[in-house]
Order: structure tokens, then C-alpha cells, then sequence
């Protein structure tokens, strides 16, 4: 099957998850383009209560702007010692005006609330919901998680988001010191994008049977 450009959007304009998004969804056969290639398109909200709510607002958001289907994520850091915070205020954190805060402000901020705690206190994980959404067709979802354990300094220079302070138990390593390829193994993205991808196949009959694609105006970038 040919598939034109474009033919999925990722609904995020953060360069990270796009290149491991891309790189987890490569296997569906699918091409991509990020809110970026769609300039006209404003801030998706994500005023949910959880990852799954969050994830399918704006996969939902970005399909009906687009008229293409759409796969969004939400994911975030939930920490023992901190009753499962910054959990999905994770890109706000840091933020003293409800926006997206920079990762090194809210790195920052987690080794200070943490700064007094140890052992099991420190014991986190990474979660992710992984949403897909397409004209028709009932919407897809699936969680992925990552345990580990908080480091009392940053270490590493890949990765994006709390990766620096991020460790992967059985490697030893954090996140933000692992490659790419390691990374995507590994991670919580890539176990929810796993569980997508085994209930891709009914979802993209569905939405070719309907006339998808090739049956329906798309705005390309």
C-alpha cells in the first residue's frame, strides 16, 4: 500500500518525543509528521485528569483539526516519596504561570523536594499513555510504565525531560546516559507503543474501510 505523507500526525511539537515516537511507530508502516508541519494549529489542551484523558484529548484534537488520524501521548514521572507526584503536571512542575516549565527547572526542582528523602522514597517510575484517534473510527489506547529510581545528581546528556536523574535499575544507568536505541527498549514509551501496535491492525482496517486516506480530504502539510 502506498502511503502518502503525512498520513499519521503526532499531536507534539516537543522534538524528543517525536524522534521516539517516530522511531516506535516505524514498525506500523505508517508515515508522520509532528504539530509542526501543521502551523495553523494552536496549543492542544490537556486539562484531563489523568495520562489516558490527556492523551486522548489531544489525539482527538489533532484528528479533528487535520482530518488525518492522530496518535498522542501523556506521560509523566510519579515518585514514591512525593505521593505519585509530578505525575501529569511533569512538563509543569517547575511552572509559576500553569505552562510548560523548562527540564531543567523542573529537574531541578525534583532533587530539591527529594533532597531530605532516600531509599524507597525515591523510588519512581515513568508512565505512558499512548492515544490514537482517526475520522470514524473508535479511539485506541495503551499504557506503558518504567521503574526505577531517582539519582541525587544528573547524569547524562541524551534524552530529554527528567532522563538525567532517571535510573534504570538494571542497567545502572540513567536515562539521559543510555542511546537512543537503549532508551527505546527500554522505556515506558515504548511498552505503551508496543501495546498499540497489537491493536493497530483492526484500528487501520477500520479506518480504511471507511474510506481512509484515499477517500477523504487531508490536509498535508
Amino acid at each position: 500500500m502506498n502511503i502518502p505523507a503525512a498520513s499519521v500526525v503526532l499531536a507534539t511539537r516537543n522534538k524528543g518525543k517525536i524522534r521516539e515516537m517516530e522511531f516506535l511507530l516505524a514498525p506500523f508502516g505508517v508515515s508522520t509528521a509532528g504539530l509542526d508541519a501543521f502551523p495553523s494549529l494552536g496549543v492542544l489542551e490537556e486539562d484531563g485528569t489523568s495520562f489516558a484523558e490527556n492523551a486522548l484529548l489531544k489525539a482527538r484534537a489533532a484528528c479533528d483539526a487535520t482530518g488525518l488520524p492522530a496518535v498522542a501521548d501523556d506521560s509523566g514521572l510519579e515518585v514514591e516519596g512525593l505521593g505519585g507526584a509530578p505525575g501529569i503536571r511533569s512538563a509543569r512542575y517547575a511552572s509559576v504561570d500553569g505552562k510548560d516549565a523548562p527540564d531543567t527547572a523542573n529537574v531541578e526542582k525534583l532533587l530539591r523536594d527529594l533532597r531530605e528523602m532516600h531509599g524507597a522514597k525515591r523510588r519512581a517510575r515513568f508512565r505512558c499513555v499512548i492515544a490514537a484517534c482517526a475520522p470514524g473510527v473508535e479511539s485506541i489506547t495503551a499504557e506503558g510504565t518504567w521503574e526505577g529510581v531517582i539519582a541525587e545528581r544528573a547524569s547524562g546528556n541524551n534524552g530529554f525531560g527528567y532522563d538525567p536523574v532517571f535510573v534504570d535499575p538494571t542497567s545502572g544507568l540513567t536515562a539521559a546516559q543510555m542511546t537512543a536505541a537503549e532508551k527505546n527498549m527500554r522505556s515506558h514509551r515504548f511498552a505503551a507503543a508496543s501495546g498499540l501496535l497489537r491493536l493497530w491492525p483492526a484500528f487501520w482496517a477500520a479506518y480504511l474501510s471507511r474510506g481512509g486516506l484515499f477517500g477523504t480530504q487531508s490536509h498535508t502539510p
